[in-house]
Formats: C-alpha cells, structure tokens, sequence
C-alpha cells in the first residue's frame, strides 16, 4: 500500500492547520432553553436534572476572559494564522472575541449556531440551524464561514445542507491526513480534523499532563514532516480556549510554535485556504 499525500504550494513538506474552538457562552445551560446542564466538565460532574452548574459555566467563561487573550497573544508573536472553529452565539455574547478574529488573518469557521448536537434535528431544524449560524457569523465577522465542523455528530443530510447555502469544505472527518473531495459531494473539500493531538484530552484525563500533550504533537509534526519528503500531508492541531488558555497549559502552545517555527518547507494555514488548493 502506498501512504496518501498532496502537493502543497512552493513544495512544502507539511500543511499546519491551527484549529482553534471557541465554545464558551453556546454550550448547553437551562438559560438557554436546555433541559439541563452542559455534560463536558473538567471534574466530570453531570446532573441529569433542570439545574444550572453554576462552577462549569464560570470555567467555560475563563476561555473568553483569561484564555482567549494568550491565546490571540501567541498567534500574534508568531504571526500565525488560524481556522477559528466557533458558535455563532458565543460571538454574539462576546463581541470583543468576534473584533479581534475580523481584524486579524483568521479565518472564521461555522460550529454550529451553538455548541449542541444535530444529529436529534430532522432536515428543516438543521437546515435553520445552518442558517442561523452561517447569518450571525457573517455579521459578528464581517465575511460568512465557508467551513462547518458539528459537535461531533452530524446526519447524512448535513453536507447536502452545506453545499445548499455556499459551504465549501466540511471537518467532520477523522479518516486521514490528506484533504480529499468528497465523492458523493464533489462540491464540497473535506479537510480532516483529528483528535488525536486535540487539547480537550487535558480535560478528559486528568493524568494527561501539558508535557504529554507538547511531546505528542511534536512527535506527530516530526513523522508527518519526516514522511513528507516523499509524501506531503497535514497536521491539524485543535485547541479550546478554556483548556490550553490556562497558565499551566499556554506554555506547551508555546514551545510548539517554537518548535516548528525552526523547520523550513511548512505551510501553516488556515482551512479555507487548503480547501482552495484543493480545487
């Protein structure tokens, strides 16, 4: 079997797409007409019951007040730029977070209008969805998302949906390291995602430490690097402001920038721009 790849501009080795995900102020509240509390907690504390968890929402709220800043702080030093995966609402809510992806390189990339699931919405509910989220984000940035990524879980009827209203690439897949057209969709790019070198790890396992997570995702540049003289593909690396935004944690982002700042022959980019090469 032969490894998949892509040619990249001026020949580069590697592709890094920076996916930064900007959920605080969306995710599931009774404030927010919810039947009950969001489920992602650091502690993991989840009551089924029509109660606000007060602590989760006040830790969520650390991203767009403490995180968001370093976050923009590190990206900017190193003159990066990156696919800002966010729900419509949380920009609504903080319009500071919206002002400061307008006027910088970034690109704004469609979450869903928030942070729930889709796949309980039949094809006139995420139809709206798609819509709501796509207008609001168009008009907090200044430039409408050409890309989608869903809680994790869409339908089978999301693409379609996507292609409907201009869509361009779509996340929701875990399948590989190269972009590909989707066949069954030709008008739309699918650009990975992956989880693997995902922050929200730090949140999930509390025995994975920053440095872990630093070596992890230096280890997984250098093979794609090192493979890449013969077959060029990407890197995702996806991050939360409430997670790698703490002080304990901003570091690790740090010194991989650094890191790959040192080699030559990457691309560090955003997603709508790996979509474009694609075509």
């Amino acid at each position: 079997m032969q490894q998949e790849s892509v040619i990249w501009p001026e020949n580069a080795r590697l592709a890094v797409s920076i996916v930064v995900n900007v959920e605080e102020g969306s995710e599931m509240s009774i404030i927010r007409g919810d039947k009950g509390m969001e489920p992602v907690d650091e502690l993991g504390v989840f009551v089924k019951a029509p109660i606000r968890n007060y602590g989760n929402e006040s830790n969520y709220l650390y991203g767009i007040k403490s995180g968001a800043p370093r976050v923009i702080d590190l990206l900017k030093q190193f003159d990066l730029p990156a696919t800002w995966t966010v729900a419509a609402q949380s920009l609504e809510s903080f319009p500071e977070l919206a002002k400061a992806i307008r006027d910088s390189d970034h690109e704004p990339c469609s979450h869903g209008y928030r942070w729930i699931h889709q796949y309980k919405m039949d094809e006139k509910e995420e139809r709206e969805f798609i819509l709501n989220a796509t207008n609001s984000i168009k008009t907090t940035c200044g430039r409408r998302p050409v890309g989608w990524l869903s809680r994790y879980l869409h339908t089978e009827n999301t693409r379609r949906l996507l292609i409907e209203v201009g869509y361009k690439y779509h996340m929701d897949d875990y399948s590989g390291d190269v972009p590909f057209i989707d066949s069954e969709h030709p008008e739309l790019v699918v650009v990975p995602y992956q989880l693997d070198t995902n922050d929200m790890k730090l949140w999930l396992n509390a025995g994975y430490t920053p440095d872990m997570w630093l070596k992890y995702a230096k280890d997984t540049f250098e093979t794609l690097y090192r493979e890449g003289e013969q077959t060029p593909k990407m890197m995702s690396l996806g991050v939360h402001l409430r997670i790698i935004g703490r002080p304990g944690r901003i570091w690790a982002l740090e010194q991989f920038f650094e890191h790959i700042s040192k080699f030559d022959r990457i691309w560090v980019t955003t997603r709508e721009k790996i979509a474009e090469h694609m075509r």
